[in-house]
């Protein structure tokens, strides 16, 4: 940046020496103060661009090691224009970064083979967010990464300078992620992963509050939520999608695949029935403050509540007709703390799942 303090200063200077001698000296402090407020505002913003450019040519770089990037995924990544993308692209090219293009579905933009960036030193914000994720993972009673999960967050707190390490102590002993505690353990989860990661099938001995069985399931997913371990699976038993907790499993073992797959779902109670048409079902609830911390847990509709005024909450969504079953479970289990106002069948579903909750309890009072 001296060039560009070269050039206020001599600016500056001209200027000067014009307004002295043209008798207006006083004139001309006021006016080198202003010159100097704009001029170095202008310096720092020409800084303060220099230093994100900087920094974003090094993440695209970090990108480029780890995979193949298109011009729009980066722009995308990086929230700026693709034309901005281009010019970085040919500026790392004039620095002499061994990048190429390829054409097609699968192309994009990649490093030469062989290249590789010297290690990377994390800042602030970015240490923070690498200890606080690793901190929350410690939380979990099971993980495929037990011991790592510790060493990890030994190492890196190795590499992290002394100063940048007191910026982030103090902010990561007061913000956490909450995992509710749970005293379990996930034996097989090792081995699900590997095994999912390659489309197996699977035999299963699941033990589940109703059954101990084999079961035959194509693992499609695995996720930790509420501090458990979820396994999304095609069941060949059940023929149709289910959820399973990992620490459920057992015993697993690989099979042959089936040699036919027949989707039966069986036939639909009429209780559960959704409205004759297939269309989505439009459902209105009001939500008491509890409701709403319910919903909002809910990955697939908790982004649409909305506060109505002082403790009231709404929510809005057109619900699946595959999801009408859930729909009546869910606003049924929120109790007093949600009350469905439309349609009016999901009301009535609700009603008498109550009566018969009612029924169930009902005290004999002769």
């Amino acid at each position: 940046m001296d060039f560009f303090n070269d050039d206020i200063y001599d600016v500056t200077n001209r200027m000067v020496c014009w307004m002295c001698r043209n008798g207006n000296r006083l004139r001309a402090l006021d006016h080198i103060a202003g010159i100097f407020t704009v001029l170095l505002t202008v310096m720092m913003l020409k800084e303060e661009q220099l230093l994100r450019r900087v920094d974003r040519l090094m993440a695209i770089l970090i990108a480029l090691q780890q995979r193949n990037e298109t011009a729009q995924s980066l722009a995308d990544k990086f929230e700026i224009s693709k034309r901005t993308i281009l010019r970085d692209m040919q500026a790392l090219s004039e620095m002499g970064i061994p990048l190429y293009a390829v054409a097609g579905p699968k192309g994009g933009f990649r490093l030469m083979e062989g290249f590789q960036l010297p290690p990377l030193q994390l800042d602030t914000q970015e240490a923070l967010t690498v200890l606080f994720a690793l901190k929350a993972m410690i939380r979990m009673a099971d993980t495929p990464f037990n011991q790592a999960r510790f060493t990890i967050m030994d190492k890196i707190r190795a590499l992290i300078p002394e100063t940048t390490l007191k910026q982030i102590e103090p902010i990561l002993e007061k913000l956490e992620m909450e995992v509710p505690a749970r005293s379990f353990k996930t034996p097989h989860l090792t081995s699900l992963l590997a095994l999912m990661s390659e489309s197996r099938w699977l035999e299963v001995f699941y033990r589940s509050s109703n059954h101990q069985r084999w079961l035959q399931l194509l693992p499609k997913r695995v996720y930790a939520s509420n501090g458990f371990w979820y396994c999304e699976a095609y069941s060949l038993t059940h023929q149709e999608e289910r959820l399973f907790r990992v620490d459920r499993f057992e015993r697993i073992k690989e099979m042959d695949p089936p040699k036919q797959l027949h989707h039966d779902p069986g036939p639909v109670t009429a209780r559960h029935a959704p409205p004759a048409d297939n269309n989505p079902i439009r459902i209105v609830a009001r939500l008491t403050y509890k409701g709403m911390l319910v919903v909002e847990q809910d990955a697939h509709i908790g982004e649409m509540v909305r506060w109505i005024s002082d403790d009231v909450w709404e929510i809005d969504f057109a619900c699946p007709a595959s999801e009408w079953e859930w729909a009546i479970r869910f606003f049924f289990s929120i109790g007093l703390h949600a009350e469905v106002m439309e349609p009016e069948i999901l009301r009535q579903e609700i009603g008498q799942l109550a009566k018969q909750l009612y029924q169930q309890y009902e005290i004999d009072t002769t």
